[in-house]
């Protein structure tokens, strides 16, 4: 709650209270500077910031950085939060966008398949500029194009919309995004594996060969979990424990970004550190057994 103050005049006014913190909550990655360091990323938050709500701006910059997002679900179409403020129970956010269409989704994946090299770099976790001018020459958008097509509902009693919390929750989608771009695919109707399964059937024969052979330079995940620590022999001799992979630390990359992450180091810097000290371990001592 807010507490009211008198004036000299006889009018009152409301001074803000700060909100209740939240433990476990989904802190920003970035406490100063911008939200996002990719183009999609910064495009996702550019949409926002263009829809001029002022201060509720800043204070969602301030709940997404303080961890005030309890709970976060991207679906596609919907994202639906809990946010907490000043009251005991958390405020619920739920932010609405149009899904494309299978037949939609269809065309966007055959003009991808006509670009091979941009279809690898997708499959890869790195969304290509070009992937938006796709979009726009199929007449689709990939981002909202109007506030109007954000469908967005908070609890709380603010009769702006969006809130300062609603404002929280797309800060948090923006770094996730950036992290991931799959995630912003499949808000808009695209699952990652439903993505890689039929981008392999669209398009003519040839260019299906070719996307497949500028995916390959992507190191596959191990089908024997064990394999992970173990590693495969080469293709030319003998293995060699800890040799250097032509990615560090490819295999974890290729498992993808963890979605808010709560932990206070980033996850897959975390993760990288991990896998390198394992296989330092091994290196010294091939029958030694990983452990954290």
């Amino acid at each position: 709650m807010r507490r009211r103050r008198s004036t000299w005049d006889g009018f009152s006014y409301y001074r803000p209270e700060p909100p209740k913190a939240v433990k476990g909550g989904i802190r920003a990655r970035s406490q100063r500077g911008a939200f996002a360091s990719q183009w999609w990323g910064r495009r996702w938050i550019a949409t926002l910031e263009g829809f001029s709500i002022g201060a509720r701006l800043g204070r969602g910059r301030s709940y997404a950085r303080g961890g005030q997002v309890a709970d976060l679900t991207i679906e596609p179409g919907r994202v639906t939060a809990a946010v907490q403020g000043t009251r005991s129970k958390p405020y619920a956010v739920e932010i609405r966008l149009k899904v494309l269409t299978q037949a939609q989704w269809g065309e966007v994946l055959a003009a991808l398949a006509e670009q091979p090299i941009q279809a690898a770099r997708l499959l890869a976790g790195e969304m290509p500029p070009s992937f938006e001018e796709l979009f726009q020459g199929l007449h689709f958008s990939l981002f909202p194009a109007r506030q109007d097509d954000l469908k967005t509902q908070c609890s709380c009693p603010d009769w702006s919309n969006p809130c300062k919390h609603i404002a929280a929750v797309y800060y948090l989608l923006g770094e996730a995004f950036d992290g991931d771009p799959f995630l912003l695919l499949k808000l808009r109707g695209m699952e990652r594996e439903a993505l890689f399964a039929r981008l392999g059937t669209a398009g003519s024969g040839p260019r299906e060969r070719e996307v497949e052979r500028a995916a390959e330079t992507a190191e596959p995940l191990p089908a024997d979990p064990a394999a992970f620590w173990r590693g495969a022999p080469a293709a030319d001799g003998p293995w060699i424990p800890g040799a250097p992979a032509p990615v560090n630390a490819a295999a974890v990359k290729r498992l993808g970004p963890f979605p808010f992450w709560r932990g206070r180091e980033d996850f897959m810097n975390a993760m990288e550190r991990l896998y390198n000290e394992a296989a330092a371990a091994l290196a010294r001592d091939p029958g030694e057994t990983p452990h954290s």
